[in-house]
């Protein structure tokens, strides 16, 4: 589902990834196109909270009086206990992920596979999802389109100060997530999605570092390097 951008575009992005303490990557998928460019050594790994978004989604699908508070905390505050909770609303853990996945499959994503099993003792289940970067662009640019996404993408441009960071820093309608990995390092991930002109661009991006407040600072620096590269990705 991905391409490489033209070779200057690579080139700019591997200048800026030699400047950080981190493995990096970028997606983007633009309207009228049918693949999403990738840039970065890091392609693939768990959502951690970024798959609350699709969650929500389901949960307010299949009941919305139940849901919708707990679907405040669960996007503004990325609230563990509150996206538990929707979990269970939905069934048992096999069914709530096939209806999370649902969301996906609408969404044009058709390969991710949603986690119903407790990996990681203390982490979600389906947080433990592997949701590569380009597939997690995909998602964003089709994401305003799906049946009762509008309220949860007014919740993207909610989020608390403290994870106001990235995309969302620069008033983007985006959801990040992040967490320890197994060998001592820490990934922080977000995506969201720009209103252009043809539709709408979906974004992607990660950083796989040594620590929480490293990732973000890097998440930063690629969220200005894709405002400032943003029409020579997209096209728009």
């Amino acid at each position: 589902m991905s391409t490489q951008p033209n070779p200057t575009l690579q080139q700019s992005f591997e200048e800026l990834s030699a400047t950080v303490p981190a493995i990096i990557g970028l997606a983007v998928a633009a309207p009228g196109r049918t693949d999403a460019s990738a840039l970065g050594r890091w392609s693939t790994g768990v959502a951690w909270s970024t798959i609350k978004v699709p969650l929500v989604i389901a949960a307010l699908r299949r009941d919305r009086s139940r849901a919708k508070d707990l679907a405040v905390n669960a996007i503004t505050e990325s609230d563990n206990v509150a996206a538990e909770v929707l979990w269970s609303q939905l069934g048992d853990p096999a069914d709530a992920a096939r209806q999370v996945q649902t969301v996906l499959r609408e969404a044009g994503d058709a390969d991710t596979v949603v986690e119903s099993r407790r990996l990681r003792p203390g982490f979600t289940a389906f947080g433990q999802t592997r949701w590569p970067l380009d597939r997690q662009a995909w998602f964003a640019a089709h994401l305003p389109g799906l049946a009762g996404a509008v309220g949860v993408t007014d919740l993207m441009h909610q989020l608390c100060s403290d994870h106001r960071w990235g995309l969302a820093a620069k008033g983007v309608a985006a959801k990040g997530g992040w967490g320890p990995g197994n060998a001592g390092d820490y990934l922080v991930r977000q995506f969201g999605f720009f209103p252009t002109e043809s539709g709408y661009a979906g974004v992607a991006l990660a950083a796989q570092t040594a620590k929480f407040q490293t990732g973000v600072d890097v998440l930063n620096r690629m969220t200005d390097w894709l405002v400032n590269h943003f029409r020579e990705l997209t096209g728009q």
